[in-house]
């Protein structure tokens, strides 16, 4: 990290560095990274021990420095530690006043994704269409948060061209924050959903919290917007270029969309004057859409249209995301690790274009406020359009989906259950040779189990 000493980092974190006796030249040597990771601890790292509910990253120090750690940051005062150590009020506070501060001398351009539904697959389809010409970094998994963020910043080193960053809140003001630290000159922003209800309340709410962001943009900065989005299409920035994308004639867009099976999806995409047809190797119209987003980038960084193309063609997915898993003659569509109604619909649709039997095997979405038992409720039809032929159900609010079914004499064998364990005993024994299964909930349910289980029973 290029001018990040020990002495500048405790400058910059207001904090005290403490450096053991006949070592004080270690003040002017630059960190090489951060992490809150004592595992993750690579030459010359700082490392940033965090105060968990079950685990202090304290403890952990001393092996930080047995595995090469230039330095750490504590809240507290150590006992003889192995190397130098800058104490602060708060680490995680710290964290962040680093990477502020690195982020600032940084030349590269940042690209910040926004959105309530697939900024995770919309990031990873950037990152795929700017790999065929830069050397790309980009937030790993979805570490979107205070944490996260910074980290990312922190992992960007001198060979880098291009930082891609997700951006995820759930409440007003952290995107004031992350924005703070990210200061990203092209910002993608994927739709305007239901999702953190809780404290955000509506959509309005959703759209103020997210476009905070636009604050912290320089004036020459460029936002992508969703134009199939009502309540993006009419998003005010700070005087920062707009161009929308989707699927209603955008300047970048797509039409001839089509099912390729349920691995990947058709479409001829147009970028101003130029058009191409593509086969994105993930399912879904949505995916499209983040293919769109990703082609605005691509075009805004100076990529050629046959660059575009091929970056979207080698477009990869990540595990819990809409992963396609093929076991022997069976079909499992890992979308577990986190859902919402319009996520939770986009799945169903994929689900509806298989083959053979189709059975959903969804649990609770969180965060949806005052809402959210209607919510859930509304999943029912979306079922019924797309002709699923069994609906395994799990907690309390997924009820609802079972009871919407019920009530509209759906022809889907639906079935509820209050725990996974229960369900997964009625589940497995049906499974056969030619199904496809979707499974989806939100991250809280643990339906990653559910996964592994029918994946040992089949396997």
């Amino acid at each position: 990290m290029k001018n990040m000493t020990l002495a500048y980092v405790a400058q910059v974190v207001d904090g005290q560095l403490i450096i053991p006796e006949g070592k004080e030249a270690l003040k002017d040597k630059e960190i090489q990274g951060a992490v809150n990771d004592n595992r993750k601890i690579e030459k010359d790292f700082l490392f940033i021990p965090m105060v968990g509910a079950r685990v202090d990253g304290h403890d952990f120090i001393e092996d930080a420095f047995s595995k090469g750690a230039l330095a750490s940051l504590s809240e507290r005062r150590l006992n003889n530690p192995s190397g130098p150590y800058i104490i602060v009020e708060d680490t995680k506070i710290a964290l962040k006043q680093i990477a502020t501060a690195y982020r600032m001398q940084l030349k590269i351009p940042v690209i910040g994704v926004i959105g309530s539904v697939g900024k995770t697959s919309t990031k990873e389809m950037i990152t795929s269409v700017l790999e065929t010409k830069y050397k790309v970094i980009k937030t790993e998994g979805n570490f979107n948060n205070e944490i996260g963020l910074p980290l990312t910043i922190c992992r960007i080193k001198p060979e880098h061209q291009v930082a891609v960053v997700e951006m995820g809140i759930s409440d007003f003001g952290e995107m004031h924050r992350l924005g703070d630290i990210a200061k990203p000159d092209y910002v993608v922003m994927t739709n305007i959903g239901q999702c953190h209800l809780e404290f955000l309340k509506d959509r309005d709410g959703i759209l103020r919290a997210k476009t905070e962001v636009f604050e912290h943009m320089p004036s020459n900065g460029v936002v992508i917007l969703n134009g199939d989005d009502d309540k993006l299409i009419g998003a005010e920035t700070f005087g920062q270029k707009k161009i929308f994308y989707g699927l209603n004639g955008q300047e970048i867009s797509a039409t001839d969309v089509e099912a390729d099976g349920i691995t990947g999806t058709k479409a001829v995409v147009t970028i101003g004057s130029d058009s191409f047809e593509v086969i994105i190797p993930l399912p879904g119209t949505h995916n499209v859409m983040n293919g769109l987003a990703a082609a605005a980038v691509g075009r805004e960084l100076g990529l050629s249209v046959s660059d575009i193309k091929r970056g979207l063609e080698n477009a990869g997915t990540i595990a819990g995301r809409n992963n396609i898993i093929k076991v022997r003659e069976v079909t499992i569509i890992d979308d577990c690790y986190n859902a919402n109604p319009v996520s939770m619909k986009a799945s169903i649709q994929v689900l509806g274009k298989a083959s053979g039997r189709t059975i959903a095997v969804l649990g609770d979405m969180g965060e949806l406020g005052s809402d959210e038992r209607k919510l859930h409720y509304e999943i029912g039809q979306s079922l019924e359009e797309n002709h699923i032929g069994y609906v395994f159900t799990v907690g309390e609010l997924s009820e609802e989906i079972n009871k919407s079914l019920s009530q509209k004499n759906s022809s889907c064998m639906a079935h509820h259950y209050k725990t996974v364990e229960g369900m997964l005993e009625d589940l497995i024994p049906i499974i056969r040779s030619g199904d496809t299964i979707l499974v989806k909930a939100s991250h809280f349910m643990n339906f990653s189990t559910v996964v592994e289980a029918i994946k040992n029973k089949v396997g």
